[in-house]
């Protein structure tokens, strides 16, 4: 299971003594006291804190409402994907290094991520490190292996893990096995990767884009599905699955906490005709089997994610006994798309049927990972238009999710970016000033960033930020188990409105609502009773002052989201 706690929880719930108690949860003055009116001061503890949360908590009706659930929780924290080379420059060559995440570890505690994914730091010809000369080392504009040891134990002091990217499917042209293999039919790697005669017949249906997979190299040639310089391996060699399952032990021996696998499905998924075939899934589950056995034997814990972007029934095999999580790529799209066209995109009737799928598969082992962008997209504020309201409401969907979400560095601050690759990968803006400062990373200069106009000096002293948005939404998860922890659960509005998006978070012992509204104008709605979860009388956490529940319903600010119990 995902290892951010021991065992997941196998739930039994109460139903009909919680029904008793729920019934009586309610008072004719509850939501008329939501303030903290004097009437009731003596049972209700009124909190305000800095990240704007208002909570005003009966003591009594607490004791009430909480029961006992059938629910399969979803334990996860938010995790932070780093580029290296464009975080933080710790020695003054303009690029980021593993001792410039060192620097900005307790950046992170602050912003409150209990997780961060390390993009390829292993010895790379290329800038973005997805094509591997030695699995063993460090890049050296990146440092050390030294250096990667500190970074561990100094983020595990901050209570914050570390997984890195693991490159499988391919190495490097450049790798000295591949080099040995192209250059020596006789060569002991020859076998460790798809070596055929010029003239053979082969497939030619890429899985992984467009173009021939095959690539010639004197009288043979060779598969490499993402491009000539990036050889797939063959994974029906016995002694290449024994090389990475050491290269994984390897480094999990080191502290790390993980793996992100990049391009999970294409071990065996090589042509479009076949990847989604029987014999191709199997194969597939199969290996990520063997490398969870062989990760086991290390550390039991450790957190093994996938790049598999397919359809749910393709997704599924995965988890079975193989990874613990896989991006959910398609929700991704949906959290953007609701936030840009302002409308309920029905997030938990969707989750709860994959989450049900996938739970099944994985024996209640599955932990969703929900996020907006990646290395590969379009950053999200791009998309949505450099419209700040809807990149807060993005991030307010997205960390009230269950599983472990997922943030793209710079995403905190609306950086910019679009494609081709380097230009949604540019340097993180640190400074203000457009001439940058100590540890800012150059290189090479930013496309769609002005130095200056974006930056963490400005947003960290705005409490409007969209830095502070961010760190507020993460504050909420960390202190609420339910947002933490919690499944989701369909929650209906007595009246429709498509500008409110609400479902319920449920762990074993608690419940909350959450009611996003999603546009820009003030939106009222009456809150209904559940049947199984009871009555809603209290906000405990809000993005806005103004929000507010009354005895004839909720009123929620544009573009802010509430959360009650």
């Amino acid at each position: 299971m995902l290892k951010f706690t021991d065992n997941k929880l196998k739930l039994i719930g109460i139903g009909l003594l919680a029904l008793a108690l729920l019934a009586g949860c309610t008072n004719g003055n509850a939501n008329e006291n939501t303030n903290g009116n004097a009437s009731d001061s003596a049972n209700r503890n009124s909190i305000s804190n800095s990240n704007g949360t208002i909570s005003n908590i009966d003591t009594n009706e607490m004791s009430q409402v909480l029961g006992s659930f059938e629910v399969d929780e979803q334990p996860g924290t938010v995790y932070y994907e780093i580029f290296v080379r464009s975080f933080y420059d710790s020695d003054g060559d303009g690029i980021g290094d593993l001792n410039g995440v060192t620097a900005k570890l307790d950046y992170l505690q602050e912003l409150g991520v209990g997780g961060i994914w390390l993009m390829p730091i292993n010895s790379s010809p290329s800038y973005h490190g997805y094509d591997t000369t030695d699995y063993y080392d460090i890049n050296a504009d990146y440092g050390t292996i030294d250096d990667f040891t500190k970074l561990l134990d100094e983020a595990h002091k901050r209570h914050i893990k570390v997984i890195m990217d693991l490159v499988v499917n391919h190495s490097s042209s450049e790798h000295p096995w591949f080099m040995d293999a192209a250059a020596n039919p006789d060569s002991p790697y020859r076998k460790w990767y798809h070596f055929v005669p010029t003239d053979e017949q082969t497939q030619a249906d890429n899985a992984a884009g467009s173009g021939n997979p095959w690539h010639h190299y004197g009288s043979s040639k060779y598969l490499g599905v993402f491009w000539g310089g990036m050889p797939d391996f063959n994974f029906d060699e016995p002694e290449l699955r024994k090389e990475f399952i050491s290269i994984g032990q390897f480094w999990l021996e080191k502290g790390l906490d993980g793996f992100r696998l990049d391009a999970a499905k294409h071990i065996y998924g090589d042509f479009k005709s076949t990847i989604n075939t029987p014999d191709i899934q199997a194969a597939n589950k199969t290996w990520w089997q063997e490398f969870r056995l062989g990760m086991d034997e290390v550390n039991s814990d450790a957190f093994l994610i996938g790049e598999v972007w397919d359809s749910m029934s393709v997704i599924g095999p995965y988890f079975d006994q193989a990874l613990d999580s896989a991006f959910n790529f398609d929700l991704a799209d949906r959290l953007i798309s609701a936030a840009a066209n302002e409308r309920d995109p029905d997030l938990a009737y969707s989750l709860g049927r994959a989450h049900t799928f996938y739970g099944q598969s994985s024996n209640n082992e599955f932990i969703d990972a929900p996020f907006l962008s990646n290395h590969d997209q379009n950053r999200v504020m791009t998309v949505l238009g450099d419209n700040v309201d809807h990149a807060r409401m993005a991030a307010s969907l997205l960390l009230t999710l269950p599983g472990t979400p997922f943030l793209y560095y710079g995403e905190e601050i609306g950086m910019l970016g679009a494609k081709p690759d380097e230009y949604i990968r540019e340097p993180m803006l640190w400074y203000s000033d457009p001439t940058g400062g100590e540890g800012q990373t150059s290189w090479q200069a930013s496309r769609h960033n002005a130095a200056g106009v974006i930056s963490v000096e400005v947003q960290q002293l705005d409490e409007q930020s969209l830095y502070n948005h961010y760190r507020k939404l993460i504050a909420w998860r960390n202190s609420e188990p339910a947002l933490q922890n919690g499944a989701i659960v369909e929650y209906k509005l007595e009246t429709v409105n498509s500008k409110l998006s609400a479902y319920l978070r449920v762990t074993k012992d608690d419940r909350l609502l959450v009611v996003h509204n999603l546009s820009g104008e003030s939106q009222q709605t009456t809150l209904s009773a559940s049947s199984q979860y009871g009555t809603f009388n209290d906000i405990v956490l809000s993005s806005t002052e103004a929000a507010e529940l009354r005895t004839d319903g909720l009123s929620v600010p544009p573009y802010s989201s509430v959360v009650i119990r």
